[in-house]
Formats: C-alpha cells, structure tokens, sequence
C-alpha cells in the first residue's frame, strides 16, 4: 500500500485533492474560530462583572462550534447541500451566488481552497512520501486560516499559535527540521527580537508598529526552523509588506493610516523559508 502511494503520479494529485477539501474546512475555521473568541471574551467579562447570562450550550465551546450548526447562508439562512459546498466547483458552477437568494458568495471561499491546494502540492512535491511532509502540511495549513484572520481582524489566534510552537520544539527533539538547540534559540530569539523592535518603535514614534500575536508567529518559525532562519524570514516579510503596503497606497487608494496586518507577510516569508530556505543562504552567502 504505500509503495502504491509514495508514486508520483498518485501522490501529487492526492496532494492537491486533499488541499481542496482541507482548504473548504478551512473556511469554516476563519469564520467560526473568532466568533467562539468573542464570546468567550463576553462570558468572561460578564462573570467579571457578576452579570447572569443566557446559556447556549455547546454553540461556541470545545470542537462543537466547527461542527454544529451546519453550514448556511450568511444572508438568508438557507443550508448548504452537499453538492453545493464542493471546493472551488461549486463556487463556479454556482457563478459565486447563493442558490437560494442569489447573494454574491465571497471570492474568499475559492480563493483560500485553491491556495490550500496549490500550497499543499508544493509541500508534498518539496519533501516526498516522507514524515516531514504532514508536519509541513499541517503547519501550512494553520499559518493559511492565520493569514485570513489576521487579514479581516487584524487579530492572530493563541488557540493555533502556542500549540504550535510546542508542537515544533517537539519535532525538532530528533532533527525534525533543525535541531533541537537551534529550535529552542529560535523560539526565544523568535519573540524577544520583534518584542525589542517593537518597544523601540515605540519609543521613538509613540505608535505601536505590530501586534504581541506577530511576536509569538515569529517565534513558532524559530520553533520549527531554528534560530538561522529568522533574519531571512524578518527580511522577507519585510521587503514584501513594504512592497505591498506602498502599492496598496497608490493604487487602491489605501488611507496610510488605517495599519497593515503583518501576520500574513510573516506566514509567506516563513512558508518559503521552510520550503527554500536553505538554498536561499547559500546563495547569498556565495554570491
């Protein structure tokens, strides 16, 4: 059996396939995830200050909130059949409306599907029928549901960061990625460097340049890469969030003042570092 999956032309298209319906279940976590944030946020403040609530069991709590209710229109309520939430398929066949009120459907569902997918191919085509590719897989797939949230709330999720890291220092303890040393440096180094700039930023501008969530998004990348790849990674996001932040200015007509979420900028540089990084030293280093 895995000699029949490790062949190429099986295990590509696998790949693929698997990122289209990962990606769709994706979707549910970036709308459903900060919803439960929320109102964990309510419970708590109400308890705080002594104030009964209503009780909804099992609406927002445990893995619950991912299962139940079922998938719907977010404008008439109208519930998603089967053959309706196909991946990227049934968004075109569909022309992007809902079936029963003809809403537009966001382009963000297909969007994050396809990217899912194309990610995954790339991962599976980098390490091969090999250990390392379902790690990668599943470090991808969560710096993905990241990158949207942080896009629409400018907000990255403890609940997937922290596990996260643990679970890099634990892949490392026998040369996952890099080895166990370089992964704890980088953990550290990870977090203490943005953690300087961003009080230094501060200081000097008495404004606030990022969030504490890039902090800890940058020491997962030391977690499972090691400490040797955060200059490249930091000098990636950016070069590229500079990029994208001037270009957005002039022509979307973005106001300069409304911040730019550094997360997704982060996950893209660490996702090519993970995936090139090394061949990206080397040429530096020899050039």
């Amino acid at each position: 059996m895995e000699e029949v999956f490790s062949r190429p032309v099986i295990f590509y298209p696998l790949a693929f396939i698997l990122g289209l319906i990962v990606g769709s279940f994706l979707n549910v976590i970036i709308y459903r995830l900060p919803r439960r944030m929320e109102q964990e946020l309510k419970d708590a403040c109400a308890e705080l200050a002594d104030i009964e609530t209503e009780y909804v069991p099992n609406k927002w709590f445990g893995l619950a909130f991912l299962m139940t209710p079922p998938s719907t229109c977010l404008s008439c309520g109208h519930r998603i059949r089967a053959w309706e939430n196909i991946p990227v398929v049934s968004w075109l066949v569909q022309k992007g409306k809902c079936t029963s009120c003809g809403v537009k459907l966001s382009i963000q569902y297909p969007v994050v599907e396809l990217l899912t997918a194309i990610f995954s191919l790339a991962v599976a085509w980098h390490f091969g029928f090999s250990w390392q590719t379902p790690a990668a897989l599943l470090l991808i797939w969560s710096l993905i549901t990241m990158s949207i949230i942080d896009i629409r709330l400018q907000l990255l999720p403890d609940i997937l960061i922290l596990p996260l890291i643990w679970l890099g220092l634990m892949i490392n303890l026998d040369g996952g990625f890099t080895d166990i040393h370089s992964a704890v440096y980088g953990a550290v180094a990870g977090y203490l460097s943005l953690w300087f700039i961003f009080h230094l930023f501060l200081l000097i501008t008495g404004k606030e340049g990022m969030g504490y969530g890039d902090f800890k998004l940058f020491s997962l990348f030391g977690a499972w890469l090691g400490w040797q790849m955060l200059p490249q990674i930091l000098l990636l996001s950016a070069v590229v969030g500079a990029i994208s932040g001037i270009g957005m200015m002039l022509f979307m007509g973005r106001d300069k003042a409304i911040p730019i979420p550094f997360g997704p900028y982060l996950a893209a540089a660490g996702w090519i570092a993970m995936l090139w990084g090394n061949e990206i030293n080397q040429s530096y280093l020899q050039f």
